[in-house]
């Protein structure tokens, strides 16, 4: 079963939503307003995304940039799940590993 992780009035996410639907293809949303991701969900999705998963041209992170490139790791981890917003979205995983981050059709067809 594929989980989506996102905010639901976001386009790209609607986007995935709606292509994940059209193709039948089940999975399990996870709204970010209704969901704190834990330290761990950080984590794992910082190594498949390379570095902490945030959306650097976003709104939420232009808005708390000067904040948050002053903190720790630690404190960058807790700061994002206290503004899930910042973090780059929709995120597709299966059981094990993220298989994407955001959403465009060629890259979700070569991943479910």
């Amino acid at each position: 079963m594929y989980k989506l992780y996102g905010i639901p009035n976001c386009n790209t996410v609607k986007n995935a939503r709606t292509y994940l639907e059209n193709k039948k293809i089940p999975f399990e949303f996870i709204d970010f307003k209704k969901y704190t991701p834990t330290e761990n969900d950080i984590k794992q999705w910082s190594k498949e995304f390379g570095g902490l998963p945030v959306n650097k041209s976003g709104l939420t992170y232009k808005k708390h940039k000067d904040v948050y490139e002053k903190l720790t790791e630690t404190g960058k981890v807790k700061f994002i799940q206290e503004n899930t917003s910042m973090i780059k979205r929709p995120i597709l995983t299966d059981t094990a590993h993220v298989l994407a981050f955001g959403f465009s059709e060629d890259l979700y067809a070569d991943v479910v």
